[in-house]
């Protein structure tokens, strides 16, 4: 699989004077993508990498230090900044059914005869996971990803297999 990379955080703005900043967290798991010692890629490129040096939760806000960030001016100038992953360097997650967004985001969407249906181009998750297929027609259908109704997820194959009730793919 390509290199993907994969935002897990936003800089939104400076705390305080010895160089913190408010990160937005767009990760489900904040607690292993901000920790001292981690490095982020960021975007733009040329703001990073930026290695985390301090992590601490105020008021319901992450705040992060960085190495090299040690006064307002400089976490003055991460505001806005993306705080990303490669894919390549997330761990597997030891269970056979579980999976990354960006694995099944561009799956083909079959029919156990093979009849392609749609493709994956979204991962929504509420109390139970969601997947947004795009259908031939242009329409969209919400499929839950739950194993009765996606038996199969072919990853090397680049596809998943459905057995949708009647009327679901019908359903935009």
């Amino acid at each position: 699989m390509a290199e993907v990379i994969l935002v897990v955080g936003q800089v939104r703005r400076p705390h305080g004077i010895r160089g913190e900043v408010v990160v937005e967290v767009r990760t489900d798991t904040p607690e292993e993508r901000f920790t001292a010692g981690a490095r982020l890629l960021t975007e733009p490129a040329e703001a990073g990498p930026l290695t985390v040096k301090s992590v601490r939760n105020h008021s319901g806000s992450l705040l992060v230090r960085f190495a090299g960030v040690a006064d307002r001016d400089a976490a003055e100038r991460l505001k806005g900044v993306l705080l990303a992953v490669d894919s390549a360097t997330l761990p597997d997650t030891g269970d056979p059914d579980e999976f990354y967004d960006h694995q099944l985001i561009g799956l083909a969407a079959e029919l156990a005869d093979g009849t392609r249906v749609g493709e994956v181009v979204d991962v929504l998750h509420h109390s139970q996971d969601v997947l947004v297929l795009r259908l031939p027609d242009g329409g969209e259908a919400l499929v839950p990803f739950v194993g009765p109704i996606v038996p199969e997820v072919d990853l090397d194959g680049g596809r998943l297999v459905l057995d949708p009730p009647p009327g679901l793919l019908e359903l935009g």
